[in-house]
């Protein structure tokens, strides 16, 4: 820290950061110049549903709709005054990006912003629209953040971190100063906090474990960016190859120093959730707010779920921190169509059936009068046929239940609920089987949604190898996914390979997925 923000008795050093210091930081915080203290809310719905008082505490009700606004404001507050003069420089493509732009606003700062050249154009007009300098820079966090940098470094900006720094965290632990006054309860307590690069949980933990240890912390990450779960169980920060897209506001590859120490000290517990339950938490607060949180925003909610089932908790006071709610439009039709299965209200099979009339029909009556939510067939030549079905559960436990009656009537049954690549692409492309497609390899990639990045793909390609198969869905996000099949004859695998290599698009080899095998083979 420096001496012009008055917090000369902290050290640079991260492991230097205790619960008490990050209450002294959050006690004398400049948050609410900017930010306000947001509401909880209770949910009549989930609350009956899990056994427990479940309690919402709003940060997706901030000016910006993000607690982001906290730790941006805070840091940018108590700058020197020749700090102030040079303005501040961030990388986002989110909400910390709307949070410096709207602190600028508020403190008259110069804010420069870099995004990547991803970026919807609605984030980068709303930044804009703050007075920030938004400077479009590659195709991923990694190559702005790089380039912010060196921008820093030419133009003497100071450089306001989205989460590795004292007064950030400090700023989002006013969220826990907040709920102690908000919600009184003489029983167990349980505070459930999303986490990306750790700034939130570490401000949220530091807080409260200086002022109610006995309140249990646990934090929420998706089952494919786990950067501070792994992190944690190693003993030291962990960096991932790759993050998944869809909660993209915890997209983070590695945690921070500061975050990862604190966390590590002072979080009890930690859940991880999959895409479908995040859908499903999306639809739970829906249902009890009438508000529509991003997939980071409805992360906690999703935890809170998993952990109260895993762990029997019943009649305890269990609080969510939804931490926002700037969702793409068209990313809700995803979330949409996999709620049902994060709640698990439905359930996906591969059947195969006799290839002859009334078939269909014999099926549907061991299905009996269960709702068919989808039903995916093409005609082939042979004696067998496979239909992709979808099934609507009363409950749980009927999943297994027709899984067993299915098989029991003689109908070979795989199960594909939890089949990702059936969710996302073979659902869409049930019966375009292609015998001649010989040496067919699938790969799932995941493409920058930007104009071009397709011609550089097939560029790359440089038609040697033909390609069999695509299949691209977007979901609302700054990437598109895209199932593609190529044919790679035997004796080039060490090309292909290279190819593989230095496409620059992440690559997954799909080729022994049983939902492939079954319907696209």
């Amino acid at each position: 820290m420096t001496e012009s923000s008055g917090l000369t008795w902290l050290t640079h050093y991260p492991g230097d950061l205790r619960a008490g210091d990050v209450l002294r930081l959050a006690l004398t915080s400049k948050v609410y110049g900017a930010a306000i203290e947001t509401p909880i809310s209770e949910t009549p719905r989930l609350s009956a549903r899990t056994g427990n008082r479940v309690l919402l505490k709003r940060e997706d009700q901030q000016p910006i709709f993000s607690f982001k606004l906290r730790g941006a404001y805070n840091k940018m507050a108590q700058l020197s005054a020749k700090e102030r003069d040079q303005g501040v420089i961030c990388a986002s493509a989110g909400n910390h990006a709307q949070g410096v732009a709207y602190a600028a606003q508020r403190l008259g700062l110069r804010a420069v912003i870099v995004m990547p050249e991803t970026t919807p154009d609605i984030k980068v007009a709303a930044c804009r629209a703050r007075g920030a300098e938004v400077v479009l820079r590659g195709d991923s966090f990694s190559d702005a953040e790089a380039y912010a940098y060196t921008l820093q470094a030419q133009l003497g900006l100071t450089f306001v971190h989205p989460y590795d720094d004292p007064l950030v965290l400090a700023g989002q632990g006013t969220v826990a100063l907040e709920l102690l006054r908000q919600v009184e309860t003489d029983g167990p307590l349980t505070v459930f906090v999303p986490v990306g690069g750790g700034g939130l949980i570490a401000g949220v933990a530091g807080v409260l474990k200086a002022l109610r240890p006995d309140i249990r912390v646990v934090g929420v990450e998706p089952e494919d960016s786990d950067a501070m779960f792994q992190s944690v169980q190693a003993g030291e920060r962990v960096r991932l190859e790759q993050v998944g897209i869809f909660v993209d506001g915890v997209a983070v590859k590695q945690v921070g120093a500061y975050t990862f120490d604190l966390a590590r000290r002072y979080v009890d517990d930690w859940v991880r959730v999959t895409t479908d339950e995040v859908c499903a938490a999306i639809k739970d607060v829906f249902d009890d707010t009438r508000a529509v949180m991003e997939p980071a925003g409805a992360l906690a909610v999703a935890g809170l779920k998993r952990y109260a089932a895993e762990q029997e908790l019943r009649n305890e006071t269990l609080v969510a921190l939804t931490c926002g709610a700037n969702v793409n439009f068209d990313r809700l039709r995803h979330v949409a169509e996999r709620a049902e299965i994060g709640e698990q209200r439905e359930a996906i099979f591969a059947v195969t059936i006799p290839e002859r009339p009334g078939a269909f029909r014999a099926f549907i009556e061991v299905v009996g009068a269960r709702a068919v939510t989808e039903f995916n067939y093409r005609f082939a030549p042979r004696a067998q046929a496979q239909i992709f079905v979808g099934v609507q559960l009363a409950q749980p436990s009927e999943r297994a239940a027709l899984h067993a009656e299915l098989t029991a009537q003689g109908y070979p049954v795989l199960d594909l609920t939890d089949d990702e690549l059936a969710k996302v692409h073979v659902r869409h492309m049930v019966g375009g089987r292609a015998p001649e497609a010989a040496h067919e390899r699938v790969y799932s990639f995941t493409f920058p949604e930007r104009p071009g990045a397709l011609l550089a793909f097939l560029t790359h390609l440089h038609g040697r190898w033909n390609i069999s198969l695509f299949h691209y869905r977007n979901h609302g996000s700054a990437h598109g996914r895209v199932l593609a099949g190529l044919q790679v004859p035997p004796g080039d695998e060490t090309a292909f390979a290279a190819f593989l290599a230095g496409v620059g698009y992440p690559a997954t080899d799909m080729t022994a997925n049983p939902a492939y095998r079954l319907f696209l083979t």
